[in-house]
């Protein structure tokens, strides 16, 4: 479990642009030809966990729990799984919000927009990374956890705004809510799911 030390206000928070720097000059306990962890370390928030590759499955889910290299969760199990599945040669986890909460009932009460922006620039440095011609392939996976906090919403609606410069294509995997259209959490998916394309995302959005 991951209780937040408090709200991520009062927590020192690296920027990406620092916390890449330190992942890419610190020697890790963990083999960092295949992981990609930043911050390289564990904290109160995460921007990033993955496999590198060449064509990777980006997984968004809502907040990160304790995952990390080597120690993954049975949600990024699951996200591995499904990525290699369906054709990809890695998973790429970020999330809507960085602050590291196993229970999301425990996420700020109010938004840290400079921590969202600090997200922002790692799910960016993740689109620019796809070779040219290739559009990032982008897996919404939060389910109805999305409701939890009224930011949240915002905080999607900012990532598909930028994620349209790269030519981003959002997917789903699995059935969606009835009433809602939420995309399924990876948790209870099979093994086998084929990711669909989400192409009514921003009606998705405006209606929640």
């Amino acid at each position: 479990m991951h209780i937040p030390s408090g709200v991520s206000q009062s927590v020192e928070i690296l920027s990406f642009s620092e916390a890449l720097d330190e992942e890419r000059t610190t020697q890790h306990d963990y083999n960092g030809e295949k992981w990609l962890y930043v911050p390289c370390k564990y904290s109160e928030y995460r921007y990033i966990l993955g496999t590198r590759g060449k064509n990777p499955l980006i997984c968004i889910g809502i907040n990160p729990s304790t995952a990390e290299p080597d120690n993954l969760d049975n949600t990024l199990k699951s996200v591995e799984r499904i990525a290699l599945h369906n054709g990809y040669d890695s998973f790429i986890m970020l999330n809507v919000y960085p602050q590291r909460a196993t229970n999301p009932d425990d996420m700020d009460p109010e938004f840290n927009a400079p921590m969202h922006e600090e997200n922002m620039k790692a799910f960016e440095y993740i689109l620019s990374s796809y070779g040219e011609g290739h559009k990032p392939s982008v897996w919404a996976a939060w389910g109805t956890i999305i409701e939890k906090r009224p930011y949240l919403k915002e905080c999607v609606r900012d990532m598909v705004k930028r994620g349209e410069r790269f030519g981003t294509k959002w997917y789903t995997a699995g059935a969606r809510s009835k009433l809602k259209g939420h995309p399924h959490h990876p948790l209870y998916l099979k093994k086998d799911s084929v990711t669909k394309v989400f192409d009514d995302i921003i009606q998705y959005l405006d209606i929640l």
